[in-house]
């Protein structure tokens, strides 16, 4: 059936969001585990604590652009 295969994280091309995303993910120790496994492998809480804590600073991040 339909199951997806995730692709591969390419550290030598990632976008400034998948940046901020794995810092944020080494931050709180789950790097590793996305490095093996994928982002899928993360449980609801590790991501949407990553979600949370990229929400805080692209909101830093545009309050900084205002001022």
């Amino acid at each position: 059936m339909g199951k997806k295969k995730e692709k591969k994280i390419d550290l030598n091309n990632l976008t400034p969001e998948e940046q901020l995303k794995l810092e944020i993910a080494e931050e709180i120790g789950v790097f590793d585990k996305v490095m093996q496994s994928g982002w899928r492998s993360l449980s609801a809480k590790e991501s949407g604590k990553i979600g949370g804590m990229m929400a805080k600073r692209k909101k830093m991040l545009n309050k900084g652009e205002e001022g």
